[in-house]
């Protein structure tokens, strides 16, 4: 499931959910079949951030929230349920954050070729070729994602490939499987980029999340 707000993307991955203030204009995409639940909370009792984030569903909080959507509104002058709703918000508050999340560029040549990395992270092609397929410059195409996106195109490259391979990660994928569905011809250069963002190796980041 992706979701998107103003000029920010997130993929949400099979266990994850994704926290969306109140009041904040998003739109929600779902390129294959989606099972989801949606809570609502008011803004007085959930202090959990002022922007989106994406966040582990565990397999404690995930029956907290299917009990939660059964029995419906949760009702103050009901003891049960105000402690439902009081351990839902403890329990989001712990939950771990995942980096699954990208900006987008204001520039429709650059959001062109942005997208086409996003629709296909294995893509190889050099950026010269991305550039000339939407009729623009590299130097102008790098000044975008730097003055919308505050990083150059390569490194926000390798940002939606770790945002794809963690959904790949979380459905089970081998490294070696998910190093090549996301651009890498060796597994060992993944890996490196993986530790050096999550700081552990997809194996051990993976069994750390599955132990919560």
């Amino acid at each position: 499931m992706q979701v998107t707000s103003d000029r920010r993307l997130w993929v949400i991955p099979p266990h994850f959910g994704l926290w969306i203030p109140a009041r904040t204009e998003h739109q929600i995409r779902m390129p294959e079949c989606v099972s989801m639940r949606t809570l609502y909370l008011r803004p007085s009792l959930a202090d959990l951030g002022t922007t989106c984030a994406v966040l582990h569903i565990g397999s404690f909080l995930r029956e907290l929230i299917i009990e939660i959507v059964r029995v419906g509104n949760l009702r103050t002058r009901n003891h049960l349920e105000c402690a439902l709703r009081d351990l839902l918000i403890d329990q989001l508050r712990k939950a771990s954050s995942a980096p699954t999340g990208v900006m987008l560029p204001r520039d429709d040549r650059a959001l062109s070729v942005a997208q086409g990395v996003i629709d296909n992270p294995a893509l190889r092609s050099s950026l010269a070729s991305m550039c000339a397929s939407v009729g623009v410059s590299v130097r102008t195409l790098q000044r975008a994602f730097q003055r919308d996106v505050g990083i150059d195109f390569e490194s926000w490259r390798r940002q939606v490939r770790l945002m794809k391979a963690v959904e790949l990660l979380v459905a089970g994928r081998s490294v070696k499987e998910i190093s090549f569905s996301v651009g890498y011809q060796e597994s060992s250069a993944f890996v490196t980029l993986f530790r050096k963002t999550f700081g552990a190796t997809p194996k051990a980041w993976i069994s750390a999340l599955e132990r919560l």
